[in-house]
């Protein structure tokens, strides 16, 4: 059994990262799951939501935004529509993001075919400002 995951992190515009991590937590959309070395082979989809990743001591944390995830020989591969980093995400965009989601919202009945679109929009938003909240930690 190795000791090591191999993690690769694709969306359709680049390979966001390619990384030994020693364990992957993901949100996949029958809920969270937690890998380590040896882990079964599985194909799931995933949610929008936080993808981290534990190298050493140190945690390390993704925005994503629905994807895919498979685990096969100790090999994760995560094909997602987003993908980024703590470090790479902008907090004030975030922010603004998330206001003018949820103005949006208010303005909309949940049977219009908008108001899902919005929802996503504020769920990835929230999750954006939660992800970047992990900088420097």
């Amino acid at each position: 059994m190795a000791e090591k995951l191999t993690l690769q992190l694709v969306t359709p515009y680049k390979k966001v990262l390619t990384a030994e991590v020693d364990e992957v937590t993901a949100p996949g959309t029958l809920g969270e799951l937690g890998l380590l070395p040896g882990h079964t082979p599985l194909l799931t989809t995933l949610k929008i939501g936080e993808l981290s990743y534990k190298q050493g001591n140190e945690n390390f944390h993704v925005a994503v935004n629905w994807g895919y995830l498979e685990v096969e020989d100790d090999q994760v591969n995560v094909l997602v529509e987003t993908a980024e980093p703590a470090d790479e995400i902008d907090l004030e965009r975030a922010r603004a993001a998330l206001g003018r989601a949820e103005e949006k919202l208010k303005g909309l009945d949940p049977e219009d075919k908008n108001f899902k679109i919005m929802e996503a929009a504020l769920e990835r938003a929230l999750i954006r400002i939660q992800v970047a909240g992990h900088k420097g930690r």
